[in-house]
């Protein structure tokens, strides 16, 4: 069984999530729309690009950082799990707790329990988001993959503070599941995003779940500009 979010009514997406009848196992990256274009090294719109999306970003780093790096991410994608394990701890220490970079994160489901993710990091408080991220893609084979994936939710969220009553609350925001509907099809209309991990480095787009160096060779140049 499977739905292409942008399709899915937030009505349905609560009950299906409440029910338990949602897509178990981890996306393939990469399931979204296709686009257009969108080639690796392609510049977009920078100034199209900040504007943030109904829900606002979520921004790690400095504001005035002459790098901004905008990421597309699904919480039940492995590449960004595998990047935001092994190759953003670098990218912080190296650029971002120096004030070179500042992360932009932007969330793309790939699908209901995704989307579900999505719902409960945004729901949790501004301090929590970010380590609720880094916590649902360190555990993501945990969660994402068992028969009762809602019920890991739940555990997790109530670490994060979470009743079941607030839980089942932030999985029926109307508002909440149409804004992040909004910025993934802004992504994949105005920007070309059609695969999880996406970033737009200074406008510069690089794909998929690049090492370190490759992300070097992209900011180093724009921080001698």
């Amino acid at each position: 069984m499977s739905y292409r979010l942008l399709d899915l009514p937030s009505r349905r997406l609560a009950t299906l999530l409440l029910a338990g009848a949602m897509v178990t196992g981890l996306a393939a990256c990469g399931e979204a729309k296709k686009a257009e274009g969108g080639a690796e090294g392609d510049k977009v719109n920078v100034a199209e690009l900040m504007k943030p999306g109904p829900l606002g970003d979520k921004v790690l780093g400095k504001d005035d950082a002459p790098v901004t790096i905008v990421e597309y991410a699904s919480l039940t994608c492995g590449h960004c799990a595998n990047f935001h394990t092994e190759t953003l701890p670098k990218l912080k220490e190296k650029y971002i707790d120096t004030g070179k970079v500042r992360l932009v994160f932007r969330e793309f489901p790939l699908d209901p329990l995704s989307t579900a993710a999505s719902m409960i990091t945004r729901c949790s408080t501004n301090e929590r988001y970010f380590p609720l991220v880094t916590a649902f893609f360190q555990t993501q084979l945990d969660w994402a993959t068992t028969e009762k994936p809602l019920d890991a939710l739940l555990v997790m969220a109530r670490q994060a503070g979470f009743t079941q009553e607030s839980f089942e609350a932030c999985l029926k925001d109307k508002a909440m599941y149409d804004g992040l509907n909004e910025v993934k099809k802004r992504g994949v209309e105005s920007f070309s995003v059609n695969s999880t991990p996406t970033f737009f480095i200074n406008g510069q787009r690089l794909i998929g779940n690049q090492p370190i160096s490759e992300f070097d060779k992209v900011i180093e140049p724009l921080l001698k500009k």
